[in-house]
């Protein structure tokens, strides 16, 4: 019940988060002008955007937008008496922030923190009509101004409906209910069944308590003792006798199999003992043909060979490694080749030589870095200013479209790393994260007691749970996650199990990739250059933060 409740309360902010985010209402709400760009930006945007997400979801839900820009009109119903959420018109109404700025709910609500501010409360009528609401605000998401709301948004649902799932069918004198956290019921079925508790009392029921994540809300549940204790003597009695009989059986089996099997097995043991020291020249011998003599057999076949065997299986095991370590960096999509080429042909095309001597530039740097005389292990400065040389080349062609920000404690650049690790997920962001047609990406580096903690986090479309699952399977059956699973093996090929990435991903909000690795100090003398490039009129360091923060 919980669960189905908790989906239905996350699908109604999913809709509001429709708005919250939408860049174009948030300019839409900051253009203080009258006359016909009100008419157009209320008729040709906001309307057609509030009928849309109401059209997201198959619930019925009343949206009520108000407005600090009073230049654009109030449209809204006239429900007399009677509850929007039966009214047959449209779903969504208009009004100006003055109708609801002397409320008491409103002046209560707490300060915005972004993305995160948001109430369900029963304001105005909502109690008379059996209704409850999505209260949030709406703030200007270009200037990130939270201490200035744009309007205010409220979504209201039936209780009924959010609450549908809350059924008493535990058994008969079943009550169930959910209830704030000031001990309000706000919705409750079995009432008759309720009444009985009271007059009988609790120490009678059962009464089982689930909070919500989240939500000063639980849901509760009284069942009748009697029903729950139902022939609980008869299993009581008949558990005992039949664990008393079956342990007693147990007991007279297990002391004769033991006293049978315990020689033979104490022989196997001494043996293998000895092998676990190195000793490989014990044999074991039994009589007869029983599961012990193959058993015999065998291991005395086994360690005829074993010490040949370690030395050869140890090396061979060892090129393996190498081999498969080489073989993965090798599969690094070589797209990138093909279209930064393309990328030079058109500005030497159109005369671009500035912008062509950088992306040359930065290409053979990238490519140095990335060649790194055929070794896998490089310093971490190496990783990002490769890093650096990829994304300097990605601006070229998105120019400001694209946002940079490198925050690495400058204490990482005396340790090494497996190479090529960054590279591949700032591709996927410029590949499948755009929202809109602006992207920031944040690379943040620390380390974590003994190991070191890479972060690339984008604010793009994010992904769905399903893809997630889905790229995080690393069973390489399919083409989604190639990139990913390429980096996951190659730091568990040189690091072991224990290290690798995570990705957590919103939709709508962004995705955060963590690649840990230990931090290993460099076996080679490696002085660090200072790289200092231009980007969008800064100068990039390493250990310090680059381009402008989002």
């Amino acid at each position: 019940m919980k669960d189905n409740i908790t989906y239905k309360m996350k699908d109604t902010v999913r809709l509001s988060d429709m708005i919250y985010y939408d860049d174009t209402i948030s300019a839409r709400l900051r253009q203080y002008q009258e006359g016909w760009y009100s008419y157009e930006s209320t008729t040709d945007y906001l309307l057609p955007k509030f009928d849309s997400v109401l059209k997201a979801t198959n619930r019925h839900i009343w949206l009520v937008v108000y407005l600090r820009n009073e230049t654009l009109p109030e449209i809204y119903n006239s429900y007399s008496d009677t509850d929007p959420l039966t009214y047959a018109g449209q779903s969504y109404d208009l009004y100006h922030m003055k109708r609801i700025s002397e409320s008491e709910w409103y002046r209560d609500f707490p300060p915005e923190r972004y993305g995160e501010t948001m109430q369900w409360q029963q304001i105005e009528r909502d109690e008379e009509f059996r209704n409850i609401s999505l209260l949030r605000r709406m703030i200007d998401t270009k200037t990130l101004r939270r201490n200035m709301d744009s309007g205010f948004m409220r979504l209201t649902v039936k209780l009924s409906d959010l609450f549908e799932t809350v059924s008493p069918d535990f058994g008969k004198g079943t009550s169930v209910r959910v209830e704030n956290g000031a001990g309000q019921i706000l919705f409750e079925t079995g009432v008759r069944e309720a009444e009985r508790i009271k007059e009988d009392g609790q120490e009678n029921y059962l009464t089982i308590t689930e909070p919500f994540q989240d939500l000063d809300w639980r849901l509760v549940a009284s069942i009748p003792k009697e029903w729950v204790e139902k022939d609980a003597r008869k299993v009581k009695l008949l558990t005992v006798g039949i664990g008393s009989v079956s342990f007693f059986l147990f007991v007279c089996v297990g002391v004769f199999l033991s006293r049978y099997f315990s020689k033979r097995v104490s022989r196997i043991v001494r043996v293998l003992d000895s092998f676990r020291h190195g000793d490989f020249h014990k044999r074991i011998r039994f009589k007869g043909r029983d599961e012990f003599s193959t058993i015999s057999q065998s291991i005395n076949a086994m360690v005829e060979h074993m010490d040949e065997l370690i030395q050869e299986v140890y090396v061979t095991s060892l090129k393996k490694k190498e081999a498969e370590l080489e073989s993965l960096q090798a599969q690094i999509n070589p797209h990138f080749l093909y279209n930064t080429l393309s990328s030079i042909s058109l500005l030497a095309k159109f005369g671009e030589v500035e912008q062509l001597h950088r992306m040359v530039s930065n290409l053979a740097l990238f490519y140095r870095l990335s060649l790194n005389e055929g070794r896998t292990i490089i310093p971490v400065a190496n990783e990002l200013e490769q890093a650096k040389a990829y994304l300097d080349i990605q601006k070229v062609k998105y120019t400001d479209r694209l946002d940079v920000l490198f925050e690495v404690d400058p204490d990482l650049l005396r340790y090494e790393m497996v190479k090529l690790l960054l590279q591949p997920f700032l591709e996927n962001v410029l590949k499948y994260a755009w929202c809109g047609d602006r992207v920031h990406i944040r690379v943040t580096g620390q380390r974590i007691d003994d190991d070191i903690e890479l972060r690339i986090i984008d604010d793009g479309v994010g992904m769905k749970p399903e893809t997630l699952r889905r790229i995080m399977r690393y069973d390489g059956d399919e083409e989604t996650g190639y990139g990913i699973r390429n980096v996951q093996q190659r730091i568990q090929l040189h690091y072991g199990k224990a290290y690798g990435i995570q990705i957590h991903s919103r939709l709508g909000i962004g995705t955060a990739v963590a690649i840990r690795i230990p931090c290993v100090r460099r076996t080679a003398p490696y002085v660090i250059k200072e790289v200092a490039r231009e980007t969008d009129g800064q100068s990039d360091k390493l250990g310090a933060s680059s381009a402008k923060e989002p």
